[in-house]
């Protein structure tokens, strides 16, 4: 074979390491600048169909806008034509008030009228004057005192300030004052009485006499030390469980234990037995948002037109007529509806200017007062905006045995001592005994288990008479006995004990819900973190429908009684059940604050449409800001409860209302509207959008004494703010 023959070279040239590197990064970079250069297309063409969307939309809103501006002035019309119903509510009560006075005059029933300064006097003196001391007798007369107090109180709680003059205030809080002195007077006599006479039963272990008389008012305890035996220094009361431990040095003298349980407070300042709600204040124009400022300036031009028309007629000439007799005070009702259907015309006409001035002079919730805020340095002075006496006050007191009465054949000879009954002073006041040590006094208090309820250990404290406030200190080694429903505590000397809670355990609230249950009726939900309170309204009134503790209904003594808005309030928070803030309650809460327009004007509008539309508490209420509310709202015409697929979602700013495309499983907190949904200048007219017309029919028909109720409710309980 034959040598072999060499391959031919090949044509292409083998590349570099560094060529193949080169040709690479520039195969990248044609690659990197060409997705750069579609990026930048795509980027392009997004923006633009961004700026294409907000476009679309802008013009949506403007569009949405112009058409709320157009309609604005009937939709505004409409409402004010409903809203004549809140001060046809106002008229009724007043002559609703009127009338009680009449049949109280005419019914000649011989019990006074307390708001008469020569009836109340002269019911107070020939009362001083009586000498029936028996305790059954004045135990009767006290609830007729009690009864007088109650009225006066209301009529400080539930009259309009148009309707109460200053005088009259102070004139009826110095009665308060003077009958609140007077039965307790009574009630010492009728102590001193029981302690001289034989009417206690002897206690069979030691000899002492001891006594325990009740009714729903007052309890009083006495025991009288006789035998004076140092090992009966104890005792307890086995009908209601109030019990004391005495120092050695009481027990061998001749004195008496009084524990009385007063389940009214006429012990702690005033103002807090007559707290209700935050007063109202007026707000003027520089209060009010900017939008309206255009809106008023527009109405100036408008009045100066009507000006050369007759005006719309007052709030006093529409009512004028309808003010009757008392005596007649059906037939004024009556009339009131009947003024309301002839101006009602008249009223649209002018209800662009009168929408105006209501949402100038908008009344809200005053909680900034004009007087300085006293700060509470001493920390052993209970601030009493933030707590409150519960069940009632404990007057525990040693007395001096006054000398009892002696039977001699037919006669009872008793001494008569010009003091009256007497303290036995404890620590002693001698000067030989100032550095000696006073062992502290014992006592034992079962709670109220029926009556009120205490969500937590109550705080006891002290009455501080010169200070006029209650305190802390003095009291020491305090048990709770939570099982068995007692407070044992030790106290320095004697002192009119109170148990108090704190206000806002049941703020802010954990849900509420607001659902019509027929005509003129609903209830309301209130969901705490303790409670849970249903109230039902129909009509004019209120009741307690079950307050839900645990799974355990309690305070059935209160539920199933139809009573005024106030009146529930007061009783309430009498019971412990505290779920209306008051003029300082923000500073204790954490507040989920709001505009006062939004607020006030979300309640009133709320209230109008309560008849025929549930409402309820959306969590969407805490992301929306000051200005405006969230809530849920469902047109509900049943009496079962509302379906979760049946709300929707509603924001609020007092001027404009809308339907939200959220849920409240949302991840996110949104503005954008429902789609096919509008704008509206009221929260009725968005409604009205969705609603049928028989939903609608009924708001028109819902009488004002139930819209007023439930605006009064919701008012007192503030459910946009304090949940």
């Amino acid at each position: 074979m034959g040598p072999k023959k060499k391959k031919k070279a090949s044509g292409k040239k083998k590349l570099s390491k560094a060529e193949r590197l080169r040709l690479q990064k520039e195969e990248e970079e044609e690659r990197r600048l060409k997705e750069e250069e579609e990026a930048r297309l795509q980027a392009q063409q997004e923006e633009a169909a961004r700026l294409e969307k907000e476009r679309l939309e802008r013009q949506q809103m403007e569009r949405l806008e112009a058409k709320d501006q157009e309609r604005r002035e009937s939709e505004l019309a409409e409402l004010c034509s409903l809203e004549e119903k809140f001060p046809s509510a106002e008229q009724w009560k007043t002559n609703y008030r009127a009338h009680a006075k009449w049949e109280h005059y005419v019914s000649c029933d011989g019990s006074p009228d307390p708001t008469v300064l020569q009836e109340i006097n002269t019911f107070m003196s020939l009362w001083r004057e009586d000498q029936n001391e028996n305790i059954q007798f004045v135990m009767e007369k006290g609830k007729e005192v009690l009864n007088l107090i109650e009225k006066l109180q209301f009529l400080l709680l539930d009259t309009p300030p148009n309707e109460i003059t200053e005088k009259e205030t102070v004139q009826y809080q110095e009665t308060i004052l003077d009958l609140q002195n007077l039965l307790h007077q009574k009630y010492n006599g009728a102590t001193e009485h029981l302690l001289k006479t034989d009417n206690m039963s002897e206690d069979s272990d030691s000899g002492n006499m001891q006594l325990v008389v009740k009714d729903k008012n007052v309890t009083l305890c006495i025991w009288a030390n006789l035998k004076k035996n140092i090992r009966f220094k104890n005792h307890v009361f086995r009908e209601v469980q109030h019990g004391f431990d005495l120092p050695k040095s009481l027990a061998v003298n001749s004195v008496a234990v009084r524990i009385f349980h007063s389940h009214y407070d006429h012990v702690s300042p005033l103002w807090l037995q007559c707290q209700y709600v935050p007063k109202l204040k007026i707000l003027d124009s520089k209060e009010v948002t900017v939008d309206l400022k255009e809106n008023v300036e527009e109405a100036e031009e408008e009045e100066e037109k009507a000006k050369e028309e007759p005006s719309a007629p007052t709030e006093e000439e529409l009512y004028s007529n309808g003010i009757k007799s008392a005596s007649s005070f059906k037939e004024s009702t009556n009339n009131i509806a009947d003024i309301n259907e002839k101006t009602e015309e008249e009223n649209e006409k002018k209800s662009e200017i009168l929408d105006i001035l209501s949402q100038v002079q908008i009344p809200v919730m005053q909680e900034e007062t004009s007087e300085k805020e006293e700060v509470i340095i001493d920390e052993n002075i209970v601030d009493l905006r933030q707590f409150i006496p519960v069940g009632g006050v404990y007057h525990i007191d040693v007395l001096q045995l006054p000398p009892r009465a002696k039977e001699i054949k037919n006669w009872s000879m008793v001494e008569v001592l010009d003091g009256g009954l007497e303290t036995y002073p404890y620590p002693p006041e001698s000067e030989e005994t100032e550095d000696a040590a006073h062992p502290p006094i014992g006592i034992t208090l079962r709670l109220p288990d029926n009556d009120v309820i205490y969500f937590e250990d109550p705080v006891v404290a002290r009455w501080d008479p010169a200070g006029q406030q209650w305190r802390t200190d003095g009291i020491s080694n305090i048990i709770y006995e939570t099982e068995q429903g007692k407070v044992i505590f030790e106290m320095d000397t004697f002192y009119t004990i109170a148990l108090l809670q704190d206000a806002h355990l049941n703020m802010p609230y954990q849900a509420w819900e607001l659902r019509p249950s027929g005509t003129d009726e609903l209830l309301l939900i209130v969901t705490t973190a303790f409670a849970e309170v249903q109230i039902q309204v129909k009509d004019h009134q209120c009741m307690l429908s079950t307050v839900m503790v645990e799974e355990k209904d309690v305070l059935s003594h209160l539920t199933g009684k139809w009573m005024t808005p106030v009146h529930l309030t007061v009783v309430l928070k009498k019971a412990g059940i505290n779920i209306f803030p008051g003029e300082y309650s923000h500073k204790y809460v954490c507040v989920n604050k709001k505009a006062p327009l939004a607020e006030f004007r979300a309640y009133q509008q709320m209230a109008l449409v309560a008849s025929a539309f549930a409402f309820s508490w959306s969590k969407w209420n805490l992301e929306s800001g000051e200005e405006q509310v969230v809530l849920k709202i469902s047109e509900h015409l049943k009496t079962d409860s509302v379906e979760d697929e049946d709300w929707s979602l509603y924001m609020f700013n007092g001027q404009r209302a809308q339907r939200l495309k959220i849920t409240e499983a949302s991840e996110a907190f949104s503005e954008e509207l429902e789609d096919h949904s509008e704008f509206h200048s009221t929260l009725y007219h968005m409604l009205k959008d969705f609603a049928s017309n028989e939903a609608i029919d009924k708001v028109k028909k819902a009488n004002f004494l139930f819209i007023d109720t439930v605006y009064q409710l919701l008012l007192a309980t503030r459910v946009l703010t304090y949940s």
